[in-house]
């Protein structure tokens, strides 16, 4: 369970730390908006392209080894951030980062599914927590860490290596375990319409996270609240994430009906995105702590759908894999979208009335995720 913690809150904090100092960073570089959310984009877009090797490099290497080289990887680009005042160096961070994170997502899932069969609901709400965890405090603590560090942001960036190298020391010393022989020729479940309605469904609120994890910020700012303000109003997005993404997959397997869960979560994210673009004024910290309950209940409960629909560990990391390699290629595109939207409109308002829409979306696919029966509720009975 330590070594799954230390893993997951590294699944993000190389991302989302750029979102308080995207600006800044954009000005000391001469960077557009548009080339500078490819700290974003890129990772994001890797994430989705490479995820269907982490079956392949499992099979090859084992579960246990291949999660512990991708958090080598991300280790190894975070420290190399102290040199990221080059532009092409800080973009291939960002590229190495998306790639360790690629194939350790998919294998994270077939983790729980070996070693935590016989409470996989509970696990998965630990699972999810932690990945908020750690997209938390990459927002939270970056801009103060910056500040003691002398105001050098390359120092601010780089320090999140440190637990990527706490969770590497965890996860060398675990046994390395082969996959069955019969797992190894099947390949992604690319037929199976289910499998592309979730994908679908990971696509819509991935890009939702990742727009606002990158523009959330410059929104405010640009609606007048300081910029020390529209952090603020950003952390309490990320903060109470943390008792969302651990409280909805304990729900959906405790009481069924996770598609209402899900369905209820975007309708609750289109409406706050409504007031985002049109009414930014109104009660922002409140708006933002609402949004981020309903991000990071879809996004819990999506990682938990390829652990209910697969039958063994690598079969639950293909499944995961298709879900992410679609999901996150097509999510990649809204930061850049939504930062070139940014350029082309003159203000935010317009690229964020877009994104309440495809929040809309993924409501009413979530309902069609109703046309099985929710195996959540079969199995907690």
């Amino acid at each position: 369970m330590l070594a799954l913690v230390l893993a997951a809150i590294n699944l993000r904090p190389g991302i989302t730390s750029f979102a308080p100092l995207i600006e800044r960073i954009a000005a000391e570089l001469s960077l557009s908006r548009s080339v500078i959310s490819l700290t974003t984009a890129l990772p994001v877009l890797l994430m989705g392209l490479l995820a269907p090797l982490a079956p392949r490099l499992a099979v090859r290497f084992g579960l246990e080894r291949t999660i512990s080289l991708c958090l080598a990887l991300i280790g190894l680009a975070l420290v190399l951030r102290l040199f990221a005042e080059n532009a092409a160096i800080l973009i291939g961070t960002a590229a190495m980062v998306g790639a360790g994170i690629a194939v350790a997502g998919p294998l994270l899932s077939g983790f729980i599914k070996r070693y935590f069969l016989d409470r996989m609901g509970k696990t998965a709400a630990f699972y999810s927590l932690s990945m908020a965890v750690g997209g938390t405090i990459g927002v939270v603590l970056t801009a103060p860490a910056t500040q003691l560090l002398g105001e050098r942001w390359t120092f601010g960036l780089a320090l999140w290596a440190i637990p990527a190298i706490l969770a590497l020391i965890i996860w060398w010393r675990l046994p390395n375990q082969p996959e069955a022989a019969a797992e190894h020729r099947a390949g992604l479940p690319w037929g199976e319409p289910r499998a592309w309605l979730v994908s679908i469904y990971f696509a819509l609120q991935a890009g939702l996270f990742y727009a606002l994890a990158t523009w959330l910020v410059a929104r405010y700012h640009e609606a007048g609240f300081s910029l020390l303000q529209s952090n603020a109003f950003f952390s309490g997005f990320m903060l109470i994430g943390m008792p969302s993404a651990f409280v909805m997959p304990w729900l959906a397997q405790r009481f069924g009906n996770r598609h209402l869960l899900m369905a209820g979560c975007g309708v609750l994210a289109t409406a706050c995105l409504l007031i985002i673009a049109w009414l930014p004024q109104v009660q922002p910290l409140v708006v933002c702590m609402f949004l981020g309950v309903a991000l990071n209940g879809t996004f819990s409960m999506s990682l938990v759908l390829p652990m209910y629909e697969a039958s063994t560990p690598l079969a639950v990391s293909r499944l995961t894999a298709m879900m992410l390699c679609t999901g996150y290629c097509l999510a990649c595109f809204t930061p850049v979208l939504t930062g070139l939207g940014r350029d082309i409109a003159g203000d935010y308002r317009w690229p964020f009335l877009v994104l309440a829409g495809m929040s809309a979306v993924m409501s009413v696919l979530a309902l069609r995720l109703a046309s099985r029966r929710d195996v959540t509720a079969a199995v907690a009975t």
